[in-house]
């Protein structure tokens, strides 16, 4: 048994960044990942999103981590040259309805500190937007979009540069908690069994099933997940805006909103379907929805212009039709385990976030 200082499961953006963090503290630290290379899942499927801050509940783990993880984010970006672009984004109301609704998401972004926020008018729109359609939007000039995989890159060098190292294609296949530290045993080419000292479990889409694998780990304290896909469609032709543009947020998401690429190239989506397996294929089926979602603050969509792009899948702690059910991060005061940190539920605005949850990991780690 190979006895090591500190096992972060997990090599996705918020894995890499804690196991960045806790690297330059001085601990020595080993990534196990389980794909053959890094951000191979929520990450690379991710629309990177630099998130201000805005719709969380105030005082909730979303809020306060994504307005500290955006500052954290761009600064990084700016240093280690990783491609970004702080490009804006319009949420947009075609209704007077909606328009209510907006003051509501203001109000709510003050009391995140998210203080940027400011209105345009219908006019102010088309000076901006020529080909959008809407009554009113609130402009976040904070919010921007990042190139996932440079930023995943630079984490791994800052790692790597610093004395970690990752494991690839190295599944986690069982462990147990004991008073020595916490045991585990690892599939692929070459199994292994490791006894560490701690243990961060940032698994995305598999994190409660890691922790229910541990034998000792309290079965109450993992949670059940659900999985939300969420379905992109491109467009064929010449981009028409060049913000991001979000209509007022929906059950379970933000609505079929407008991303754009580093490249300029737009995309539409995500929807929220529901899925039980882990299925990444997108139907052009979906896309019926999606013109009629589009057209309400974009009437000319034209017929057949969205193609079938790629998928995502959020790893949800509520069920269908349940209210949003902010980050959980344990640690030994909640479970009893010394030494386990576990991330549950690290969807949006998780990879905005990522730098903050690092911090907040490192002082859990530190604790014990």
């Amino acid at each position: 048994m190979e006895q090591v200082d500190c096992v972060v499961i997990g090599a996705g953006v918020v894995g890499m960044a804690c196991a960045r963090a806790l690297v330059l503290s001085g601990r020595d630290v080993i990534v196990i990942e389980k794909e053959s290379m890094p951000g191979s899942e929520i990450s690379a499927r991710n629309s990177g999103v630099i998130h201000a801050g805005i719709y969380y509940p105030q005082n909730s783990l979303k809020a306060e981590l994504c307005v500290k993880g955006k500052e954290l984010l761009y600064s990084y970006c700016n240093d280690h040259a990783v491609p970004h672009k702080n490009c804006g984004k319009l949420i947009v109301a075609t209704t007077s309805a909606e328009e209510k609704t907006l003051e509501d998401i203001k109000q709510r972004a003050i009391k995140n500190g998210v203080d940027d926020l400011h209105y345009l008018s219908a006019s102010e729109i088309k000076d901006r937007e020529p080909e959008l359609h809407a009554t009113k939007a609130l402009f976040s000039p904070s919010t921007g979009i990042v190139d996932i995989h440079s930023l995943i890159l630079a984490f791994q060098g800052d790692l790597e540069n610093n004395g970690g190292m990752i494991a690839f294609n190295t599944p986690v296949t069982g462990g147990e908690a004991s008073d020595q530290g916490i045991i585990l045993h690892t599939g692929g080419e070459s199994p292994m069994t490791l006894q560490a000292k701690t243990v961060i479990n940032a698994g995305g889409l598999h994190a409660p099933t890691l922790a229910g694998k541990l034998t000792h780990f309290p079965k109450e304290c993992v949670p059940d997940l659900f999985y939300a896909k969420g379905n992109y469609f491109s467009l064929s032709g010449k981009a028409p805006f060049s913000n991001l543009i979000y209509p007022v947020p929906e059950a379970a998401g933000l609505g079929v909103h407008v991303t754009l690429d580093m490249e300029g190239q737009i995309r539409f989506g995500p929807d929220v379907e529901w899925v039980e397996t882990l299925d990444y294929e997108v139907s052009p089926d979906r896309s019926r929805p999606f013109y009629d979602a589009i057209r309400r603050y974009w009437p000319a969509l034209k017929d057949g212009a969205l193609t079938p792009d790629y998928s995502g899948i959020r790893p949800k702690l509520q069920a269908p039709g349940k209210p949003a059910v902010d980050f959980v991060i344990q640690d030994k005061t909640n479970h009893g385990i010394h030494g386990l940190v576990n991330l549950f539920g690290i969807e949006s605005p998780g990879l905005t976030a990522s730098m903050a949850i690092a911090e907040k990991v490192l002082a859990l780690s530190s604790q014990g």
